[in-house]
């Protein structure tokens, strides 16, 4: 698929000399949902608004549909980008009611076409039983769907997503995040979003960046980024793990406490025979075997319903987790049987 939106080896400063994106690149394709997410500071937000056209960049190149929206030299307003955005506390206008806000931004429409319009985007997000209520009338889940619809009415060609949920509780999140993603969807609008909360962006996105102090440190989907992780620092931020120290051998298996290991993501060569490295165990690489004679002590355990999260030390001292099913309900203190069942092996040498 072509590159929809295209950021080239874009970088940025504020005023201060604070760096806040260096040499960063990724595209969304069209059709595509794509995501930026990292902890708080990593630039991601700074990066969405050089995009809407709120910032310029200081090099690198901003495109879109193949048209230059930014460089060094150059900024399209932001009015004529056609962007929608959806920012964190809605920015509604209390003094409109929910229809008024939906047709805020349509102006260069005749009445009826208005009208049209917003009662289209009404029946699509559901709240045509409030539309002629104030934003303060309404719940959170549904501000929310009102500030969604007056971003898609102008019928943007981008739209993005500034952590649209975080002022919602867990549950709503997750429904509201599926529905945006059927939303878009079903309007074939290619959409980027910022967050910080990973199963937000895994159940929204067809690709994620993974940010850290203004670069991206790999752009996939999240099934490669849980079970292929290109850095430690992805590795340690997307799911839960641990680094299992180990040493390589020549044959490109790497010697740990839990048995042999043979790397998928380093070619043979790369780990000289003796070198140290770091392997990526996931809690579902650890499960809990009676049958084996490996033993690890339960040293915390987190109950998740139909799951328990164990945290489990091994004999050297060394720390693992394990995720088993909760009607094995083992005390802190004891000693359990574990087996490794691990299909992607990764590992970082130790430098």
């Amino acid at each position: 698929m072509a590159n929809y939106l295209d950021i080239r080896d874009i970088a940025f400063s504020y005023a201060d000399g604070t760096r806040v994106c260096e040499h960063l690149s990724f595209f969304v394709s069209d059709g595509e949902i794509g995501c930026l997410l990292g902890p708080s500071g990593c630039g991601k937000t700074t990066l969405l608004r050089l995009i809407a056209g709120f910032e310029k960049p200081d090099a690198g190149e901003i495109y879109l549909k193949a048209e230059r929206l930014a460089n060094q030299q150059f900024a399209m307003p932001a009015e004529q980008r056609n962007i929608g955005v959806v920012f964190q506390d809605y920015a509604l206008f209390p003094h409109l009611s929910v229809e008024k806000n939906i047709g805020f931004g349509l102006r260069a429409l005749s009445s009826a076409q208005k009208s049209q319009r917003v009662n289209e985007m009404i029946d699509l997000v559901d709240l045509a039983q409030e539309a002629k209520k104030f934003p303060h009338e309404i719940s959170g889940g549904q501000r929310q769907r009102v500030a969604l619809a007056r971003a898609l009415a102008p019928r943007p060609k981008l739209l993005l997503l500034d952590e649209p949920f975080s002022n919602l509780d867990v549950e709503l999140r997750e429904k509201l995040g599926l529905e945006v993603r059927a939303l878009l969807r079903q309007l074939s609008t290619p959409a980027l979003l910022v967050t910080h909360d990973q199963y937000e962006a895994f159940s929204i996105a067809d690709k994620i960046g993974v940010m850290n102090h203004g670069k991206i440190e790999q752009w996939d989907t999240a099934y490669n980024l849980y079970h292929r992780p290109a850095t430690k620092f992805v590795a340690d931020f997307v799911g839960q793990g641990v680094l299992l120290r180990g040493r390589a051998r020549h044959d490109g298996h790497i010697d740990t406490e839990l048995g042999p290991m043979l790397t998928t993501n380093l070619p043979l060569g790369k780990l000289h025979n003796g070198a140290y490295a770091d392997v990526l165990v996931r809690p579902d690489d650890i499960l809990h075997d009676d049958a084996s004679h490996a033993q690890a002590e339960v040293v915390h355990k987190a109950f998740r319903g139909a799951e328990i999260l164990y945290t489990l030390r091994l004999p050297s001292g060394a720390k693992v987790l394990s995720l088993v099913p909760s009607h094995h309900n083992h005390e802190i203190g004891q000693k359990i049987g574990i087996k490794l069942e691990i299909d992607h092996v990764v590992a970082f040498p130790v430098v």
